[in-house]
């Protein structure tokens, strides 16, 4: 293996470490029931329960975008539970996982040509969404993390990758 395929952080890597921390999320939602309603900010994230919401929605609608399936429109996700929302953060990986196993080089090449709920339309490789749903999901659990210590849930374990289980 050579020095560039060791340094590049791959996607089964982030996989791993964000399916980790989404398990163990969940199991923290259930032990601190309350901080699913902390106040987070406006509109479908006004709640912390929201913003999970909206990282596991986004999930699926962009791995159905990347397996050029039918993409659910927002208003169709009603979950509202906590339970239904993290079924719902499974389901999206799982589709998430599917594309990356199976996508030919070529297919990750692809662009596609889409409208956002908020910054219209855009133009991406397959390669640039799936890498992007990663840094999505990474930067709103940070924000999350962040506004629950700020609101006395600091009884939350390290979010680094150095501190993780992760093998690399």
């Amino acid at each position: 293996m050579s020095a560039a395929d060791r340094c590049a952080l791959r996607y089964d890597t982030l996989l791993e470490l964000t399916s980790t921390e989404h398990h163990r999320w969940h199991d923290w939602f259930i032990e601190h029931p309350k901080a699913w309603a902390v106040p987070f900010a406006t509109g479908r994230m006004a709640t912390i329960g929201g913003v999970v919401m909206h990282i596991f929605g986004v999930e699926l609608r962009y791995a159905q975008r990347l397996l050029d399936q039918d993409v659910t429109e927002w208003e169709d996700l009603r979950q509202t539970s906590m339970e239904d929302v993290f079924e719902l953060g499974d389901q999206a990986r799982g589709q998430l996982v599917h594309f990356l196993t199976t996508a030919l080089e070529a297919e990750l090449d692809r662009v596609l040509t889409f409208k956002t709920l908020t910054a219209g339309i855009v133009s991406a490789s397959k390669y640039k969404i799936a890498s992007n749903l990663f840094l999505h999901d990474i930067r709103h659990w940070g924000q999350v993390a962040t506004v629950l210590r700020q609101n006395g849930f600091a009884d939350q374990w390290s979010h680094d990758m150095l501190l993780s289980s992760v093998k690399m």
